[in-house]
């Protein structure tokens, strides 16, 4: 009901903001014209509409001066792309696509996968040679059937050594083989003796259709002194498991745990609404208080609103929660986004969040995903294409009107993955969760020096965004 709330404000927003074209018909720019759609979408409910001239209500005078000006772009992505603000510093993450079928799978964790996840990196000593590290192994998936494990490194696909140019073509296929290799440190610090060996070792993985269940790791540790310690690694805010997730949580309750682990370094975002029930289950003493805020642009303030701590989950039972007022979380640079960020945001201004790994990504916007109908919803939609946008249409703060830094939110115990020393998750040596519990056990913080590793490699924009949103469903 909330959504299609959303999406009639859209609809009567929408026609108040095209009346400048009060003679257009379907004749001169028809309702299948995507690049028609692609405008009036980001008119309509573009974040940083105000920031574009070319957004602006009164930008054409004639249904002639718009028909041109579309006409001067050579596909619905180049308007699209053109439309953005500071792609590369601000909006890194409103996209546009071609399937929107696809883009629903994916923001549901379903998606055409072969389980791995991995970080490339430069090879030591080279500006063009490239190998992987794998971080993450999903559950049941193509890869975990094979018995491929984190920390597994490979430096050429096919047979052909990866590069900086080619390692996109190589690993966008639906079937390829990884050629695997040995990573020596040569037992220094100093990355710029560390080697590769091919080791002989390879395994063939093809792509299928996979859903995710986002608890990826779900344990009570115990300590020495008997503490009893939950540790949830969660890879999405998938509102699909929602009471899987609050069932995680009444095992935490039934084994005493009284600390919290939660390792979000892979976890890129999602549901907006998910991340308020994770953040009641963490606590439950501020049940009615202001979670998080949702504010959109000067023209849709009117669906401004307040994300509060629950008790329940909507249209499910009762959340189990733990009443804590400390949490530990685990972060990485590339893969903790969005929604997560929302997380450690929102619940930093009630309890003590004590965040183990490395800056954020920096996403504090909510996106939402918009079709080519009348009022840019699902239903209604032209039947003659797929495009559909997930532009960014809110910013997200917390109870005391704080964004997230756009260059992340900082740990406080700052401590880097290495392809090397990576470790088996979820086991008490493994580096970011060891420090958590070393932190909990003892009265001090435990300090770790930060060393030089092998240079990451950036990937694209539009491959990056699709595993950092943040949204309203």
């Amino acid at each position: 009901m909330k959504n299609l709330k959303l999406l009639a404000l859209l609809l009567a927003i929408t026609t108040t903001f095209t009346s400048c074209f009060e003679d257009l018909d379907d004749n001169v720019i028809t309702s299948s014209d995507i690049k028609d759609f692609v405008w009036k979408g980001m008119n309509a409910v573009y974040l940083y509409k105000s920031e574009i001239p070319d957004l602006a209500d009164d930008r054409f005078n004639t249904n002639e001066d718009y028909s041109s000006y579309l006409a001067d772009f050579e596909s619905p992505e180049a308007l699209f792309e053109s439309l953005l603000h500071q792609p590369e510093t601000i909006d890194r993450f409103s996209i546009i696509t071609d399937n929107y079928i696809n883009l629903q799978n994916q923001l549901q964790g379903i998606s055409l996968s072969n389980g791995l996840e991995f970080n490339l990196y430069f090879v030591p000593g080279s500006t063009t040679d490239v190998f992987g590290a794998i971080t993450l192994v999903l559950n049941d998936s193509p890869a975990d059937d094979l018995g491929l494990q984190r920390d597994m490194i490979f430096t050429a696909v096919d047979g052909i050594n990866l590069t900086e140019s080619n390692f996109g073509q190589l690993l966008s296929q639906e079937t390829y083989t990884l050629n695997f290799a040995d990573y020596n440190n040569n037992g220094t610090p100093d990355v710029a003796d560390d080697t590769l060996t091919l080791n002989g070792e390879s395994e063939t993985l093809t792509k299928v259709q996979y859903v995710e269940n986002p608890i990826h790791i779900a344990k009570t540790i115990t300590l020495e002194d008997n503490t009893k310690v939950g540790y949830l690694m969660y890879n999405q805010f998938n509102s699909n498991f929602n009471n899987a997730l609050n069932g995680v949580f009444a095992d935490f309750a039934s084994d005493g745990v009284t600390e919290l682990v939660l390792d979000l370094r892979y976890n890129g975002g999602g549901s907006v609404q998910t991340a308020a029930y994770l953040g009641s289950m963490i606590t439950g003493q501020f049940t009615g208080q202001v979670y998080s805020k949702a504010f959109y642009n000067e023209n849709l303030s009117s669906n401004n609103r307040d994300y509060l701590f629950t008790n329940s989950i909507e249209g499910g039972s009762a959340i189990n929660s733990l009443n804590l007022s400390k949490v530990y979380i685990l972060t990485s640079n590339r893969r903790t986004a969005s929604a997560s960020e929302l997380v450690i945001n929102s619940l930093s201004a009630y309890i003590d969040v004590v965040v183990i790994g490395e800056n954020t990504v920096g996403k504090t916007q909510i996106s939402i995903t918009i079709y080519d109908s009348p009022n840019l919803g699902y239903e209604g939609r032209n039947s003659g294409h797929f495009y559909a946008m997930q532009p960014l249409v809110a910013n997200s703060v917390n109870v005391n009107d704080e964004l997230v830094p756009s260059d992340g939110l900082t740990p406080d115990i700052e401590l880097r993955e290495y392809p090397s020393t990576l470790g088996v998750l979820g086991e008490i040596n493994e580096p970011l969760l060891q420090a958590a519990l070393l932190d909990i056990s003892n009265s001090g913080r435990f300090n770790y020096d930060v060393v030089p590793g092998p240079k990451l490699i950036k990937t694209k924009r539009f491959f990056q965004s699709l595993e950092q949103e943040m949204y309203i469903e």
